[in-house]
């Protein structure tokens, strides 16, 4: 004796849409299909990143549940180690592709939930069908940068990454140095330094001690050559291209306060390929927006959201205590210095933040509508 599958494709006017949800492994990729709320889902398991497989199970699926071959499809996938390339991909298919931002999507309280693979991809396919249904606040949708643009981001972030191990090696020296009761700056006479030095009881440093230290410095060396190069590859590109988003770093450049590395990294993350609507939507995304709660009688500000890009939020803060040194004469450098420039440290603090949110939505405007924030002091020389 048999059985059918009973497939429920009369529930909803939407039902000509295949809604698909991708769980992406190391190894393996777990595919959820269904056609709407009501109908058991699909999963099925294909090797990771096996296309042609994945192009079979699309039409498995819209034979499985009776669709035809032209049939809309509808996916998404949460943000993470394979980047954009299989939206892109998928794309070129013509289905429809949502990137997620993982930390938006509802997750239940208990103290103890089930978590498995096969339970996040139904949960995705239900909150793509709530998305496409209407409910668009049910998670945030990732911006892809075009392949350009993403290609853009490598010059700072490996700057970034850079500078962050030349510290770290810096550190470990002075560290190893500090625990034999040694003070010695790391210049460029280092080596010739280190075998003068002498520990508290005049001996020399041992072998194994000295060998490190050379080695350590040497690593910090070729960091310090390569951070060199990829500065002055950035500033041979804002002098000579002609590429629209160097003249957008040239733009932020005329700010007097606003140097190469900021404007570089502001346009390249931020303005050279999203496109805002608002000042809202360019302080949510630095993550400086406020945070409410209000519940009954319980009303209390959580501090900023912490959402969006880090690296814009880092700068933002920086940038914002160099324009009170650069631009004290600035609309925004008074109004600081009014109402936060006599409190304490920790509401000095609070105001840098909201002078941080204020400077990036002036810095919008001033790339979009060329307005300049008001008593803002321009570099009479650029390059």
């Amino acid at each position: 004796m048999s059985t059918k599958t009973t497939h429920q494709l009369e529930y909803n006017p939407f039902q000509l849409h295949l809604y698909m949800a991708f769980e992406l492994g190391q190894a393996e990729w777990k595919l959820g299909f269904t056609v709407g709320f009501g109908q058991e889902p699909r999963i099925r398991n294909i090797k990771a990143r096996d296309l042609v497989a994945l192009q079979r199970e699309i039409q498995t699926a819209k034979k499985r549940f009776g669709l035809p071959k032209d049939t809309p499809v509808l996916s998404c996938y949460e943000a993470g180690r394979e980047g954009f390339w299989l939206h892109r991909f998928l794309q070129s298919l013509r289905i429809e592709n949502q990137v997620v931002d993982s930390s938006s999507i509802e997750v239940n309280r208990k103290a103890r939930r089930a978590k498995t693979d096969r339970l996040d991809v139904r949960k995705l396919l239900t909150m793509q069908m709530r998305f496409h249904h209407g409910e668009k606040k049910v998670w945030s949708v990732v911006h892809i940068p075009n392949p350009e643009a993403e290609d853009h981001r490598h010059l700072h972030r490996e700057l970034i990454s850079l500078t962050k191990e030349r510290t770290q090696h810096t550190n470990r020296i002075k560290g190893l140095l500090i625990a034999q009761g040694i003070c010695l700056s790391i210049t460029d006479h280092f080596l010739e330094d280190l075998e003068t030095i002498h520990l508290w009881d005049g001996s020399s440093l041992l072998p194994g001690l000295k060998a490190r230290l050379q080695r350590e410095y040497q690593r910090l060396q070729f960091l310090q050559t390569q951070i060199k190069a990829l500065e002055k590859e950035r500033w041979n590109l804002v002098r000579y291209s002609d590429r629209p988003d160097i003249e957008m770093v040239r733009q932020l450049m005329h700010l007097k306060g606003i140097g190469v590395g900021s404007a570089w990294l502001y346009v390249m993350e931020f303005f050279a390929w999203r496109n805002f609507h608002n000042r809202r939507q360019v302080g949510a995304l630095i993550g400086l927006a406020p945070t409410p709660y209000q519940s009954g009688d319980d009303a209390r500000e959580q501090g900023i959201s912490k959402e969006g890009n880090t690296f814009v939020r880092s700068m933002a803060i920086q940038i914002a205590w160099g324009w009170l040194r650069h631009q004290p004469e600035s609309k925004l450098s008074c109004w600081y210095q009014k109402r936060f420039g006599h409190g304490c440290k920790r509401m000095r603090k609070i105001g840098i933040v909201a002078l941080a949110r204020k400077l990036s939505i002036d810095m919008w405007r001033f790339l979009e509508t060329g307005l300049i924030p008001e008593g803002a002091i321009l570099n009479s020389r650029l390059l």
